[in-house]
């Protein structure tokens, strides 16, 4: 006969103090070579199935709605609501006006109050920064393998290059990423590469790992970084690191290539340092006028 539950107990829910009694920590198995046997006693199947939904939106490289994930992971949709909106409300998913889901911010950690601040900070930026060029503005920032962004203050031109908020994009063929990466360390930058499928987007995409560090060197001379065709056949975007704060990210200008001509970068770039300079704490004169997308 099952043991009853007391009623509106979390069957999910462990006891610490039973658990501790029933498993010395000491002895536990390293989990990268436990074997099954060993799984089935240390495993813990709710922590398994989050894991499982997080891998699936991590993946995808749109929202997924809830049924696609339930769907996904073969579990029952109230429970799988149920997980993603504790999920939502720590913020390691966010859902979109559609109802969506896609990754939240959660994953910055320590650094989530940080880059709550920077967006504060950069959005009257950004909106001035949209309102000089017209052109749609971004502060992006570094999320694993792909540059996430964060703020966008879009262009109220007709045809206009759009960014959607909280959306993440290749770090080796956007401006953004290219700005960003050129900050890190090598061996970080490599790690980096060795998880990263170079595929091009266009015919412009760079699509090895030479190229890429090639890249890295010029926006590290020229201090901004170019998305030349490499995102979007038609679009162009410069992007500016902010140095001096503890979070990866960068400030861009993306237009249409027909409009945004390369002639118009280096101009724009300085607008950014300016912007990137203000952001970091430093005077104005302080940093050098160095342009990026």
């Amino acid at each position: 006969m099952p043991r009853s539950r007391p009623a509106g107990r979390n069957p999910d829910d462990l006891d610490p103090d039973t658990v501790d009694e029933r498993i010395d920590i000491h002895d536990a198995p390293d989990p990268a070579t436990a074997t099954p046997e060993q799984a089935r006693k240390y495993n813990n199947r709710s922590v398994e199935r989050v894991v499982s939904m997080l891998n699936v939106l991590q993946e995808s490289p749109e929202p997924m709605s809830l049924v696609e994930i339930h769907r996904s992971i073969r579990m029952a949709k109230a429970t799988a609501f149920r997980y993603l909106w504790t999920l939502e409300k720590h913020r390691y998913v966010e859902r979109d006006g559609d109802g969506r889901y896609r990754l939240g911010l959660g994953f910055v950690g320590m650094q989530s109050r940080d880059l709550e601040v920077l967006q504060d900070r950069a959005r009257p930026w950004l909106e001035r920064l949209r309102d000089e060029t017209s052109e749609t503005t971004n502060l992006g920032v570094l999320d694993g393998t792909a540059v996430r962004y964060v703020e966008v203050a879009e262009s109220p031109r007709t045809v206009r290059m759009v960014s959607v908020r909280g959306s993440r994009d290749p770090l080796h063929c956007t401006a953004l990423g290219k700005a960003i990466v050129a900050q890190l360390p090598p061996a970080q930058v490599t790690e980096l590469l060795e998880q990263i499928d170079l595929k091009p987007r266009t015919g412009h995409t760079i699509t090895t790992a030479d190229q890429f560090f090639a890249e890295l060197d010029d926006v590290r001379r020229q201090g901004y970084a170019v998305d030349d065709g490499e995102n979007e056949e038609d679009g162009r975007c410069v992007a500016v690191a902010i140095l001096g704060t503890r979070l990866p990210a960068a400030l861009s200008v993306s237009a249409p290539a027909s409009r945004f001509t390369m002639a118009d970068v280096p101009a724009v770039a300085a607008r950014l340092g300016e912007v990137a300079a203000h952001l970091a704490g430093e005077p104005s004169g302080h940093r050098t006028h160095r342009s990026g997308g």
